[in-house]
């Protein structure tokens, strides 16, 4: 794999498999956030696909979230905003998608992983895929990843998730508040849930699939200017004097 990370799409019997893919935890640099939008896009078009599953590669972690080294490197307002606009840009692919979108989170989630899970449509995990929001720790916080986190487990729960930056939330709390829609006991038996699950919605109306998408994402119309408004509130914070040093502290 090489230092961007990859991104493959495998289709069969109507089931897309997108599975990405990074040596830091299946982190997301900026290069391949834009790779996984622009395929979402495309996959959104294409007749053949009725379904997505989105996995990423490896037995650890599910995904560490954005890039830590290009979080690092933001100098100014305009590439802050740019480097949080990219999980925006993914979410809201996802959310626009008209394919309903299957999450397989095998193992931990952090951060933009989070985010991610949130905004799969139906989500496959195991025991070992914990969570944690950790933005607030180094004086930013989720704010781009907030509504879709928000509209899985309710404002309650993601404030108890956002203010405990430190603390792992388990796999069982997940499926406790909605994140998770099915926890297996290991990876064998969620794939086989998973692509039994996957094979039966794939053989029903594509149409009625296509509909029941906008039902389940409807008034979310604004999100397109919202989050992009939220990755300026990071791209503003990331360049505090305590993010800055929380930062240097974090990479010692």
């Amino acid at each position: 794999m090489s230092a961007t990370g990859s991104l493959s799409t495998k289709i069969n019997n109507a089931i897309a498999v997108v599975t990405f893919g990074h040596p830091a935890s299946n982190s997301f640099p900026s290069a391949l956030l834009h790779e996984l939008t622009t395929e979402l896009h495309q996959l959104s078009t294409r007749t053949d696909v009725s379904l997505i599953v989105l996995q990423s590669e490896g037995q650890g972690a599910f995904c560490a979230g954005a890039s830590f080294d290009e979080l690092l490197a933001v100098s100014n307002f305009v590439e802050g905003t740019q480097f949080f606009s990219g999980f925006a840009n993914v979410i809201n692919a996802m959310r626009k998608c008209s394919k309903l979108i299957i999450g397989r989170i095998h193992g931990k989630a952090v951060g933009g992983g989070v985010g991610l899970a949130a905004a799969c449509d139906y989500t496959f995990a195991t025991h070992d895929s914990a969570l944690k929001l950790s933005e607030i720790a180094i004086g930013i916080g989720p704010f781009v990843i907030e509504p879709v986190v928000t509209k899985k487990i309710g404002k309650t729960a993601i404030a108890e998730l956002t203010l405990s930056p430190t603390e792992w939330k388990t796999a069982a709390w997940g499926h406790e508040k909605g994140l998770y829609s099915k926890v297996f006991e290991t990876t064998s038996e969620m794939d086989e849930s998973l692509y039994s699950f996957a094979s039966k919605l794939a053989s029903y109306n594509p149409e009625a699939l296509s509909e029941m998408k906008k039902v389940l994402w409807e008034g979310t119309d604004h999100w397109d200017a919202l989050l992009i408004e939220r990755a300026a509130i990071s791209g503003k914070l990331v360049l505090s004097d305590f993010t800055k040093h929380a930062l240097l502290q974090f990479k010692k």
